[in-house]
């Protein structure tokens, strides 16, 4: 299908409903539909069970189940590297931060108070920093893991549209990751601030972090903001932080002269969790 084509049934589709729908079917226990349902995604998308804890189809009760599987021990070895990639994906793009502006795609950008949801004393921690911007597809790992060790802060949650995050999308809608449904992760760690931002997607029935659990649905139509300065959550490098129902992207926010992005990465290139992200400056 034509990008163009492939981007207005992105608006077209009712999204939200079919979101709604295959999260409830991935939370159920439907015995053989769930196995049969598991085995056809496992050929569809060439999902490596060899690396999951239970590599076999037939035991997980549900598809939510199957679709966060934990991997086995040393599956994912950390890197000798300040920050270490926290996901399994690709990347689709990385860089400095202009000012406040985010590259999404040839003729897209979005600002970074856009992004954690209009928070702008936040977003101006993040003036000529430096992003990532990681695509999980359908059959990678969805566990997300701390890029470095860092010290909880707040959590917001950001209601909005639930766009696909394909590379097509990305092309075709401006502010794809600042209009899309989202979770935003602020830390505080060696480095300073850095935030994870866990953006949903069509399809993707829920996020969830270790600390707090499920955070949608519901879905309520405001934004919602949990603060632990009381409630101390420390995460270690590596460290996992939370998952994804079904496939999704994070962006990664560092103030400015914090990170050097590692010389092999490009945009497109695969990516493990665990491998070198990038050094610290300073």
């Amino acid at each position: 299908m034509p990008d163009r084509l492939a981007v207005l049934a992105q608006y077209l589709l009712p999204k939200l409903a079919l979101t709604t729908v295959a999260g409830k079917f991935a939370d159920s226990e439907a015995g053989a539909l769930t196995t049969a349902a598991i085995r056809w995604f496992v050929r569809r998308y060439g999902v490596d069970l060899a690396e999951a804890v239970d590599p076999d189809p037939a035991s997980y009760r549900t598809f939510n189940e199957f679709f966060t599987r934990p991997l086995r021990a040393g599956a994912r070895p950390l890197a000798d590297s300040d920050f270490v990639c926290p996901v399994d994906g690709a990347i689709s793009q990385f860089g400095p931060i202009e000012i406040d502006q985010i590259f999404q795609a040839k003729g897209h950008r979005y600002s970074t108070t856009a992004l954690v949801g209009g928070d702008a004393e936040l977003a101006d921690r993040f003036v000529d920093g430096d992003f990532a911007t990681l695509y999980l597809s359908p059959r990678d790992y969805h566990r997300i893991h701390m890029p470095a060790s860092g010290r909880l802060r707040r959590m917001i949650h950001v209601p909005g549209a639930l766009f696909s995050v394909n590379p097509v999308t990305a092309r075709g809608v401006p502010d794809l990751f600042a209009r899309n449904e989202r979770v935003v992760c602020v830390f505080e760690g060696d480095c300073g601030c850095f935030v994870l931002v866990l953006v949903g997607a069509t399809i993707v029935g829920s996020m969830a972090t270790v600390w707090h659990g499920t955070i949608n649905p519901p879905r309520r139509g405001e934004i919602r903001e949990w603060r632990y300065d009381e409630r101390p959550v420390l995460l270690e490098r590596g460290d996992e932080m939370g998952r994804f129902q079904l496939g999704s992207t994070v962006v990664l926010l560092f103030p400015k002269r914090t990170i050097a992005f590692n010389p092999d990465w490009s945009p497109e290139r695969p990516i493990r969790m665990g491998e070198a992200m990038g050094r610290r400056i300073g």
